[in-house]
């Protein structure tokens, strides 16, 4: 077994510390863990340059037979660190929350991972074999849930690009200065339970694994996400009533017997859930439908640009 910590806080700060703690969990069920932190590495900014998804596109249309992965893989040290990911079994990410999302450091490394969508790569053959990697996700902040709602729920949209399987998460509250948690032996423990979940989740059969954190975390019975809005009708015409933010899951919600709302999902409410590789494939194609669309109308869009290219504002 094989582990790898991503840390996006501060050297032996408080998401450092959980991280540590969680593996060595692992490391105690005889797993080889390693551990990076962010701040040690040269992670450039994804620049929206498309070129990720244009390639794609023109692979999954026939138009192109190979892919040549992110333009900046050769000019920092994104590649290295996704490459190593696909060599491991589960990855446990901890990462501070400033005001109520992950940190702009995690997200500007996580947003890299369209490049490197796993269920992509397998499809055209650039990776082998499906590492089948479970994730346990740690978000830690200064005060209490009220100020971290964004944090496991942004965390959490980022895994589906690599196809990680997330079974458990922890928001580690109250914990506004470098080794804070110290002083919260039950986080600590806490911590260490996911390390033991992670184990446990990557000695079941791929087929059987579920989520093994708190049964009542969150709204969502998919993903334990506890945002769900009102939903809109998407590309193909399917609308549910509520969905889930971070899964896309639907349903409806529902007041039990106790007076409490539940989400309750519909009987094809998983037919857009981003955990399944098919589903997330039907976004490419809406990606591509959509690519289509513009170039087929290039005369207007050329038409329109030119006010827009003149117009000019002073800068600071």
């Amino acid at each position: 077994m094989k582990i790898l910590g991503i840390v996006a806080g501060r050297h032996n700060g408080n998401s450092e510390i959980l991280v540590k703690e969680a593996l060595l969990a692992c490391q105690e069920a005889g797993a080889e863990c390693k551990l990076i932190n962010l701040f040690d590495y040269n992670i450039e900014h994804c620049t929206g340059c498309e070129g990720c998804t244009m390639q794609m596109g023109n692979v999954a249309m026939g138009k192109a037979d190979k892919y040549n992965g992110c333009i900046l893989k050769d000019k920092d040290d994104m590649d290295k660190i996704v490459q190593e990911m696909y060599t491991c079994n589960g990855i446990i990410v901890g990462v501070p929350t400033y005001d109520l999302t992950p940190s702009s450091l995690y997200l500007k490394f996580a947003q890299r991972f369209l490049a490197y969508e796993l269920s992509f790569l397998l499809e055209i053959g650039a990776v082998k074999e499906d590492p089948h990697m479970v994730g346990g996700l740690i978000a830690v902040g200064g005060s209490c849930h009220d100020w971290q709602t964004l944090a496991l729920e942004g965390m959490g949209a980022t895994m589906f690009t690599q196809s990680v399987q997330v079974v458990d998460q922890m928001l580690s509250t109250r914990n506004g200065r470098p080794g804070n948690v110290l002083l919260r032996d039950e986080q600590i423990e806490r911590a260490h339970k996911m390390g033991e979940n992670i184990i446990k989740a990557i000695n079941t059969p791929v087929e059987e694994r579920g989520w093994l954190g708190d049964p009542d975390q969150g709204m969502c019975p998919r993903c334990h996400s506890a945002l769900i809005y009102k939903g809109d009708k998407h590309w193909d015409g399917i609308e549910f009533p509520f969905e889930c933010a971070v899964c896309g899951a639907g349903g409806d919600l529902v007041k039990d017997e106790n007076g409490e709302y539940k989400f309750v999902l519909a009987e094809n409410g998983l037919i857009r859930d981003r955990n399944v590789n098919s589903a997330r494939a039907e976004h490419l194609n809406e990606i591509v439908k959509t690519r289509i669309d513009f170039f087929e109308h290039m005369d207007v869009v050329q038409q329109k640009y030119g006010k827009y290219k003149e117009l000019k504002f002073p800068a600071i």
